[in-house]
């Protein structure tokens, strides 16, 4: 494989993932972090990029549901969803079919869809009683994590458990998984 790949990862948030996947792809030889998108001006991830000198910008509600938005996205080959929470238009998962990667911080299908994300999936999961939680990386399609499921990974839910501590267990997966699948899915289907 010669030819670079170009990520972009959208993030909303603190951008703890964003800063994860750039740092894991710094001295990739294939898999470059191009830029950090964020749906807010505001949102700690664009400090995280600055720190690692990758560019970020923030699109706004209309820029992102206008089927010109893809004109800018013309340089990236996937988008990394990485604690993003808007629906992702139907214009952008056909123009980059199978090459649109989220993480959701629960076992899908359970716990999934439109609403569920951060502490609202955490509180969800200890009011259900459940014993296991984890991630979930998958695919994006038109639905709300209703895409294919490349890659789950469990952990234990205590009796004690807190919605914070539930999350710090989620995190760590997320830290220690998401990066490495994603270079596993582009890697396979890059050839």
């Amino acid at each position: 494989m010669s030819k670079q790949i170009n990520l972009a990862i959208f993030a909303s948030g603190s951008g703890t993932n964003a800063e994860n996947i750039g740092k894991y792809f710094e001295a990739h030889e294939h898999i470059h972090v191009k830029e950090i998108l964020s749906n807010k001006k505001d949102a700690l991830v664009h400090q995280r990029a600055n720190n690692l000198d990758i560019p970020s910008w923030t699109f706004s509600k209309e820029q992102f549901q206008n089927p010109a938005f893809i004109k800018m996205l013309s340089d990236f080959d996937y988008i990394i969803l990485a604690g993003f929470l808007w629906l992702i238009p139907k214009f952008l998962i056909k123009a980059f079919p199978n090459k649109i990667i989220n993480i959701h911080p629960a076992l899908l299908p359970k716990f999934g869809g439109k609403g569920m994300y951060g502490d609202r999936v955490h509180k969800a999961v200890l009011e259900a009683g459940e014993k296991k939680s984890g991630i979930t990386i998958h695919l994006v399609n038109e639905e709300y994590d209703k895409g294919e499921i490349l890659f789950h990974a469990e952990c234990e839910v205590s009796e004690e458990e807190s919605p914070d501590s539930l999350a710090k267990k989620i995190h760590a997966l997320e830290y220690e998984h998401f990066p490495w699948v994603i270079e596993e899915y582009i890697m396979s289907h890059s050839k």
